[in-house]
């Protein structure tokens, strides 16, 4: 019975937002580049997931290596420069190795005063680690971008499946204060006193993947405020919080930034909406609703 089906089924929380807001949204932000596997910066394998998907095996792959790199040359500052346009804070979801790779975007990214928090080393699963493993690259990864970014990260997010030891070797890292390692709900959560803010794969700009079904910039902004419509309705009556994921490499594709800008446009302009880093998020939660067991 170690799954919890049930949530908040039939006690769901109040709305509880700062000035009366109706909704709470997150801007995640995944910076990956760098820090996907590739045998040319000797990994075991290269990286098989992007819009072309062939993966070279036991060779080195710059085509998948050049993929990446469009993130930070050229999606990085279009996305950024959307989130000034329209005064919205997002969160950095970060890999170690990729914030050690791009240490000015990092900088960047905390001068504009975003949130930076923790995306694993590698870009991969945890699935199958045992804890020493992974207490060691969770430490390393907190360590690393503490370092760059100058403040320490509060947050953290596995790529897809943890192990099942992830959560609690964060509580017991003690650096952390949320995970959104989570797909479960719209509604944040408690673990102790450690904070869950549910992510979402739907609101994402990965649909833009072969068969993800988002196509033209115009995919990705009707679904997104399709669902933040839904969700702002209900956060009339009960505590609602909308996780929209992006990535450099994706949405920061010339035709499809105007997706973003105007998704930002149609929240920017509904009143009695929160936009807010997670980690602004999380402590928020934890105030209102404080431990439980």
């Amino acid at each position: 019975m170690r799954r919890d089906l049930k949530g908040y089924f039939g006690a769901e929380p109040a709305p509880c937002w700062p000035d009366d807001a109706r909704l709470a949204v997150s801007f995640v932000v995944n910076v990956e580049e760098g820090a996907e596997l590739s045998i040319g910066d000797g990994d075991e394998r290269n990286e098989a997931r992007y819009e072309a998907v062939e993966e070279v095996k036991g060779a080195p792959d710059p085509c998948m290596e050049s993929h990446f790199g469009y993130g930070p040359r050229q999606g990085y500052k279009r996305i950024a420069d959307a989130f000034d346009q329209f005064g919205v804070k997002a969160t950095f979801s970060t890999c170690g190795r990729a914030a050690e790779r791009t240490p000015w975007l990092i900088r960047d990214a905390v001068a504009r005063g975003h949130e930076v928090s923790c995306h694993g080393w590698r870009w991969e699963t945890h699935a199958g680690w045992d804890a020493d493993r992974e207490r060691a690259v969770i430490a390393k990864t907190h360590a690393t971008l503490t370092e760059i970014a100058g403040v320490a990260p509060v947050g953290w997010h596995t790529r897809s499946a943890t192990s099942p030891h992830t959560r609690a070797l964060l509580i017991e890292h003690s650096g952390f204060t949320y995970d959104s390692n989570a797909y479960d709900d719209d509604i944040p959560y408690m673990e102790g006193s450690h904070v869950v803010l549910p992510y979402a794969f739907d609101t994402n700009d990965m649909r833009f993947s072969p068969g993800g079904g988002f196509v033209q910039a115009r995919d990705f902004s009707d679904y997104v405020i399709a669902g933040f419509d839904r969700l702002y309705a209900e956060g009339a009556t009960a505590a609602r919080m909308m996780s929209i994921g992006l990535h450099l490499r994706i949405i920061g594709r010339p035709a499809r930034i105007g997706g973003l800008e105007t998704v930002l446009a149609h929240i920017a302009g509904t009143p009695g909406v929160w936009i807010a880093p997670r980690r602004d998020i999380a402590r928020h939660w934890a105030e209102q609703h404080g431990e439980t067991t």
